[in-house]
């Protein structure tokens, strides 16, 4: 019988993609020997359109995880959501790549405070039935005695697939990104040297 391949999924709006989002990718694919981690920027940001500064075209975000993923061959930049019409949700992306690529087994990556909302979530059992979570927990994240009684909850009353990604806390955020590109400030090591130079070449977030 052969062997599925490994393959992680890190989503997220990406605007921009940054370091932290690449560590974690990287541990990852370290902790849990993937053939490969796919950064794939959501589609339709539905819940992010009342921020004063809008959310970039999904033709830039596609772009800057591109010049991220450029210098790490285990790292795929996937436009999957972004060419999906209407909201995107993760157990949509999760049954239709599945149905797409039988050969894979999913590993999707998320915050370990996304664990504790995911019932939340679009059909939460479908994502269960999917792929397996790694759940990143940072040092200064949610209580881990909190995390690990909700992780046991899920895997009880779910059948989830659930495992600790341990990484270290790194105060980088998108959001502090584009003020800083806003205020002209520098960026510098807070996003790869290619991410770095296509924002400020194209000029993006100084308004």
């Amino acid at each position: 019988m052969t062997e599925l391949r490994r393959v992680g999924i890190l989503g997220g709006t990406f605007d921009p993609i940054h370091t932290a989002h690449l560590i974690i990718a990287e541990a990852a694919y370290d902790a849990f020997q993937l053939d490969e981690v796919l950064l794939m920027p959501s589609g339709h940001s539905y819940f992010k359109d009342s921020r004063v500064q809008k959310v970039q075209p999904p033709e830039i975000r596609y772009a800057i995880v591109c010049e991220a993923a450029a210098d790490n061959p285990h790292f795929t930049p996937s436009d999957f959501e972004l060419r999906r019409s209407g909201n995107t949700y993760t157990s949509e992306t999760l049954r239709a790549l599945r149905v797409q690529h039988p050969e894979n087994h999913y590993f999707f990556i998320m915050g370990a405070d996304s664990v504790r909302d995911i019932l939340k979530w679009k059909d939460p059992e479908v994502i269960f039935a999917n792929c397996t979570l790694l759940a990143a927990l940072r040092e200064d994240g949610i209580p881990t005695e909190e995390f690990l009684r909700e992780v046991e909850r899920l895997r009880t009353d779910y059948g989830a697939d659930i495992h600790t990604l341990e990484i270290p806390a790194i105060g980088i955020s998108s959001t502090d990104i584009r003020n800083r590109v806003k205020s002209g400030r520098t960026i510098h090591y807070l996003v790869p040297d290619r991410v770095e130079r296509y924002i400020m070449e194209s000029g993006i977030y100084r308004v």
